[in-house]
């Protein structure tokens, strides 16, 4: 199939464009829509908290069994790992493109769960995570308190408990990051008493392990002449600061008892005050929300502004909302480019080749090239597998020049048959096409022609950038100065 074949079947023709436009149409409302395309390779973290330890000790306890462990796991290329004073470890293990992200986060738990049994026992007690590490931000929003009515413990407590299990929920929504701590039990111990009574820090913890759990305490009257059977319960878990004060640390022979109270304060505050979060000079809370891998992040955004919006009416009083930043400004801000380059090329397609030309028919046809060529481009991007992000949009208005190039190239080639002398549109249309295809073909030859030439024999190639086509009068086309 060639050239001719189009030209001699306008009606062909007419259909394969409207095919192309309807399926780039189609193409167009099922591609996914994000920020940046997904070209970095799946990433698996590994996180937990060793309380107290400093760097050098989680490298030696926690990140060696680990890493010992996870090393190997299947499509693994490399892994990273950080370890800090406050106690946190993060491990971030990478691996080969195409990996499903999935089945990779399964196969590095079951590595990490058989280094359990090396790690530390306040390690083990706190809990190791694994998770799919998320890079895409969708949006970030902030909740703050503007008559500094409430603390940050306030806001990341209510974010945790009233936001956060609801926008997870949220379909497209991978991850979500509150930068600040929730609410903790802080026992701040006190060196001086502890030392009169010859306490260490180890005994407070033991104690605490013993007397703050919850566990089954059984029941009774199932062996008896009794109707009915009782399930025995306790308290369970502390909750206040006086019911922690009350815990018993040591007692004597003669009654006397020593509580926690006595020995430390104990008070409700932050998990960890490595962070201070503020908006606009008051307290607040910023949360950062992420994409999971081929989700429509235009729709995901949409949804969780509808959330945010009617979550905004059950804020407490004091409490306000602000969305910091979303992806869809960066979004809608491409596309509003690429329509407009869109327009730009439209019209100036229309000015040109009508005051060149003359012609209004000749003025339509390069219009309904540059349609069917840009929206067929959604139909094949989404066979290839793309998605509609800054890339690809910044590519599409790179090449509405090229389309507008080549329809005015075709449609001056026509009429130039036509101006010569052609009465039949068929026969204007071969030559014209023939023309364009050897013209083309002994431009790239000559131009790589003439840049050799210009190396070897040390020739000012400049006519090369600049070439002249003419005819030797038998109708063929040769490249000249």
């Amino acid at each position: 199939m060639n050239l001719r074949t189009f030209i001699e079947r306008p009606v062909f023709s007419a259909v394969i464009s409207i095919t192309i436009v309807i399926l780039g149409i189609i193409g167009l409302f099922t591609l996914p829509v994000e920020q940046y395309p997904d070209i970095a390779p799946p990433t698996i973290m590994v996180s937990t908290t060793y309380y107290g330890a400093s760097a050098e000790t989680l490298q030696k306890s926690v990140i060696a069994p680990l890493e010992e462990a996870i090393n190997g796991v299947e499509d693994m290329t490399y892994m990273t790992s950080t370890a800090s004073n406050a106690g946190s470890v993060s491990i971030t293990v990478y691996f080969k493109q195409g990996t499903d992200p999935d089945m990779a986060a399964v196969n590095v738990q079951n590595r990490v769960s058989k280094a359990t049994g090396q790690l530390p026992a306040e390690v083990t007690q706190v809990g190791v995570t694994t998770s799919k590490r998320q890079t895409s931000i969708l949006q970030m929003f902030s909740l703050y308190s503007p008559d500094d009515s409430y603390d940050e413990n306030f806001l990341a407590n209510y974010i945790s408990i009233n936001l956060k299990p609801q926008i997870l929920r949220i379909s497209g929504v991978g991850d979500m990051m509150i930068m600040g701590g929730d609410y903790s039990m802080r026992i701040w111990m006190k060196p001086d008493v502890m030392a009169q009574y010859k306490l260490i820090p180890s005994d407070v913890t033991q104690v605490l392990a013993e007397q703050n759990i919850e566990s089954a305490t059984g029941s009774f009257g199932e062996n008896s002449d009794e109707t009915y059977q009782y399930t025995m319960k306790y308290k369970g878990r502390l909750i206040t600061p006086e019911e922690f004060g009350e815990i018993v640390i040591r007692s004597s022979d003669n009654g006397e008892v020593l509580k926690l109270k006595e020995i430390a304060d104990i008070e409700m505050g932050e998990e960890s005050y490595a962070y201070h979060g503020a908006m606009n000079g008051h307290p607040g809370i910023s949360c950062m929300i992420f994409q999971t891998a081929g989700s429509n992040a235009t729709e995901v955004n949409n949804n969780i502004d509808a959330f945010l919006e009617e979550a905004k009416k059950d804020l407490p009083k004091g409490v306000e909302m602000v969305q910091v930043m979303s992806s869809n400004d960066f979004l809608y801000a491409s596309i509003h480019e690429v329509v407009k380059t869109l327009f730009e090329a439209i019209f100036l397609v229309i000015l040109i080749v009508y005051v060149f030309l003359q012609d209004i028919r000749s003025t339509i046809i390069p219009l309904v090239g540059i349609i069917v060529s840009l929206i067929g481009t959604f139909a094949f991007m989404s066979i290839a597998g793309f998605s509609i992000n800054l890339i690809t949009l910044f590519a599409l208005v790179l090449v509405i020049g090229t389309v507008v190039d080549d329809a005015i190239v075709v449609v001056e080639a026509v009429q130039a048959r036509f101006d010569v002398g052609y009465k039949s549109s068929y026969m204007a249309s071969i030559d014209a096409m023939k023309g364009i295809r050897q013209c083309g073909y002994h431009f790239f030859t000559g131009v790589y022609g003439g840049v050799y030439s210009g190396i070897v024999h040390g020739r000012d190639f400049r006519y090369v950038l600049y070439p002249v086509w003419a005819d030797d009068g038998g109708g063929r086309w040769h490249f000249g100065d």
